[in-house]
């Protein structure tokens, strides 16, 4: 697979992004349970109709991997065609807090990575994929200024001083964590086991900062997106959790057709409790 990788990174961006549309109905209709997957998701969220979009946007986030992973940064940088809401980033490193990057499954989240570190050094929370040739891609394509932090206390600590630095941390906020790492909060309706450790970092006084990589259409690249929450964080650590998936809510219906809907946001994590039963109207 590395092989095949370090292959189509020579394609050009339009090429992959075709066959990655190809790949994503291929999942789609070989998978029943991928398709199942992500039609109820959808449906729960009410954007059923943009399924065919959400098809393909996920097969082009598999297609994209090897221009991203596998290329001089420069050139990666390149793909980045537009960006909005800098001012906000400035804004932030001036304050000389930390900065939280809260990064959902939307778009291409690889590239947002990328362009964060080809600016200033950033700690990513990181959870490392079970295959091995995963992993290698994932290490061949970071940085000098992407550093990584395990899924484990030791990562934790690690976010945590670099934020008391004044440095900049990033994380999938919308990962379903594993037991005892969450709580159970309401995302497009319906409880989700959801991360505290991101309203937790907020507590350290970061800046807190959405953002998201829009796919362009026909391959003409990206647009970064970086948005300040709509509101400070408050109340009580769930509270704070329910927020936060409001905010990522927000974030997604900006561009709901390249949400990773497959992705199996409602499952509850072994020894974890079970949901809470929520009254229907």
């Amino acid at each position: 697979m590395f092989l095949l990788f370090r292959i189509l990174r020579v394609f050009p961006l339009p090429l992959l992004h075709n066959l990655g549309a190809l790949l994503g109905w291929l999942a789609w209709l070989l998978s029943p349970r991928y398709r199942r997957q992500l039609q109820a998701n959808l449906t729960q969220a009410g954007l059923s109709e943009v399924r065919n979009e959400a098809i393909v946007a996920g097969g082009q986030l598999v297609a994209e991997l090897p221009k991203i992973w596998l290329r001089p940064q420069d050139e990666v940088m390149e793909r980045v065609v537009k960006v909005s809401g800098q001012e906000y980033v400035e804004a932030a490193w001036e304050a000389n807090k930390g900065i939280l990057y809260l990064t959902p499954h939307l778009g291409c989240f690889e590239i947002t990575a990328q362009y964060l570190a080809s600016h200033r050094p950033i700690t990513v929370l990181y959870r490392a994929p079970k295959q091995s040739w995963l992993r290698d891609l994932y290490a061949a394509g970071r940085g000098a200024n992407l550093k990584l932090a395990t899924a484990d206390m030791a990562g934790v600590r690690t976010l945590i001083k670099a934020l008391r630095a004044g440095e900049a941390i990033g994380m999938l906020p919308d990962q379903v964590p594993g037991n005892g790492e969450g709580v159970w909060a309401p995302f497009f309706g319906r409880p989700a086991y959801s991360m505290t450790l991101a309203a937790r970092l907020a507590d350290t006084g970061a800046t807190v900062l959405l953002t998201y990589a829009e796919r362009l259409a026909y391959g003409a690249g990206y647009h970064v997106h970086f948005m300040p929450l709509s509101a400070p964080l408050n109340g009580g650590p769930e509270d704070k959790v329910a927020q936060l998936n409001a905010e990522i809510e927000r974030v997604i219906r900006a561009c709901p057709g390249q949400y990773l809907w497959g992705y199996n946001r409602y499952k509850q994590p072994a020894g974890a409790p079970r949901p809470p039963v929520t009254e229907t109207p």
